[in-house]
């Protein structure tokens, strides 16, 4: 059976950006089964603007996932947001999981981070700062993995806001490629399998790419789709 999934990332709210969103949701019961965000909800990652976000997105006809982004954190107020979201009957997830759908579709995953791409990455050696950032990327690979093995689902979607492949990057400017993700995420997807991983964090990247394992990936920042949500497909042939 087809499981259509919407997503979007980057949609950036505030509260200029009230009762806005809402509208370009309307119906999407008849297109989708489930919608997943890919972080950046608010400009600064203040609480004002997470209460946008859970107005925007609430009493959804639909499940809705979502991850926090880097602007989300800006404020230090993440803990306080991701509680926020989910008073209001939404799913956040932080290098986590969760089912949907009656068990048919599992989706992990969290905000990720960078460190850059095989041939081209920091790695963790030299000054502490730098083997902590490379550290932290690891860790929460490894924490994705985990949270990939305990789903026992028909499907295996990887929520994430930094991209794991450079190539749905293309657009960007080389050299901030370390700053907009990282392959650790992507081996912890081909490691554990999943049939398509969901991000954003590149408003001039690219929407499609493969990881090395083969798993699909989709860029769904807003201005890279042009429109409020992408659908994909999943289906036991294939999509």
């Amino acid at each position: 059976m087809t499981i259509r999934v919407a997503a979007v990332a980057d949609i950036h709210l505030s509260e200029a950006s009230r009762g806005t969103y809402r509208k370009r949701l309307d119906g999407i019961e008849h297109r989708a089964d489930v919608l997943l965000v890919g972080g950046d909800l608010t400009r600064h990652g203040t609480v004002a603007e997470a209460q946008v976000v859970a107005d925007e997105f609430r009493d959804l006809p639909i499940p809705a996932v979502f991850v926090l982004g880097n602007h989300d954190y800006h404020s230090n107020a993440e803990e306080e947001m991701a509680e926020l979201l989910r008073a209001a009957g939404l799913i956040v997830l932080d290098d986590s999981a969760a089912a949907v759908l009656d068990g048919r579709l599992g989706i992990a995953g969290g905000k990720g981070f960078g460190g850059g791409f095989a041939g081209k990455c920091a790695s963790e050696f030299g000054e502490p700062e730098t083997k902590a950032f490379v550290r932290h990327t690891r860790e929460i690979a490894d924490r994705w993995r985990v949270a990939l093995k305990g789903l026992e689902t028909e499907h295996r979607v990887v929520l994430s806001h930094y991209a794991p492949i450079k190539e749905t990057l293309e657009g960007e400017p080389p050299e901030i490629y370390p700053f907009l993700g990282s392959y650790l995420l992507a081996e912890a997807a081909d490691a554990e399998g999943a049939d398509l991983i969901i991000h954003g964090h590149a408003h001039r990247g690219t929407e499609k790419g493969v990881t090395p394992g083969g798993i699909r990936v989709r860029n769904v920042a807003l201005p890279v789709l042009g429109r409020a949500y992408a659908i994909y497909s999943l289906a036991e042939a294939g999509w």
